[in-house]
């Protein structure tokens, strides 16, 4: 582990900056006043299965939101840190799409803090694959990076590539709920050597952001066909239809 004062002299070359603005921080990986106080962190009431932010104070009663009610999810529960909403979006957007892997630091420890309530000593991280062809040109899954931070921070063990995706799918952007839920129908199975690790687990299955839910119910399916015992979810993010 560097010493301190190798600590020091490194932040004397390169000062902490904040993860979104670039403006100057007192410690690593952090986000400024002003970045922090705009960031859509969830907190309080939320659905239990899928961690969006509902009205109302929160209590020990167990509540879902209107699209948990009406689509049956094959995971028990679920969290979200952020909404997928401004500063929320920009952080998801800049680590799938702007190569910016040192959000994964901040990020996987607001997502082990939101999974809190989730976490059992049995459970086993993974997250949702891609298909080898969009991780060739991506040249890595923003979900795995998310789950191994997640795991680090929990102290849970992790398997990259417990789930594979070997059907390619077009982008679900535009599409409706029962076309998303179509267009994935297979696409995710459990990976072939890894089965003996899902018999009996549950599973937490990582990604970055939660819109209709239908990547993570292929994927949740996947785990209990293969024996999962039981599968939960955590995001990045949860889209919410008031953002």
């Amino acid at each position: 582990m560097p010493s301190a004062a190798f600590q020091t002299a490194v932040h004397l070359i390169y000062p902490p900056r904040c993860t979104l603005c670039g403006a100057s921080v007192a410690t690593d990986f952090g986000l400024c006043g002003p970045c922090w106080r705009d960031t859509p962190f969830i907190s309080g009431l939320v659905c239990d299965a899928c961690g969006v932010p509902l009205p109302g104070d929160e209590s020990e009663a167990v509540e879902y939101c209107d699209d948990c009610l009406s689509n049956a999810r094959p995971w028990s529960r679920g969290r979200a840190a952020l909404r997928y909403h401004e500063n929320g979006r920009k952080l998801v957007l800049a680590l799938k799409h702007g190569d910016r892997h040192d959000i994964v630091h901040p990020a996987a420890r607001w997502m082990a803090r939101a999974a809190a309530p989730l976490l059992t000593s049995d459970m086993l991280i993974a997250p949702v694959p891609l298909h080898w062809l969009r991780m060739l040109k991506r040249r890595f899954n923003q979900s795995a990076l998310l789950a191994q931070g997640v795991a680090a921070a929990t102290g849970l063990p992790v398997c990259p590539d417990l789930l594979i995706r070997p059907k390619r799918t077009h982008s679900l952007k535009g599409l409706g709920v029962e076309a998303r839920h179509a267009m994935l129908s297979d696409a995710i199975r459990p990976h072939p050597r890894r089965l003996t690790l899902l018999i009996g687990r549950t599973i937490l299955l990582i990604d970055d952001v939660m819109t209709s839910g239908a990547t993570l119910s292929a994927a949740a399916q996947a785990c209990h066909s293969a024996g999962a015992r039981d599968v939960r979810i955590l995001t990045l993010a949860r889209a919410a239809k008031d953002a």
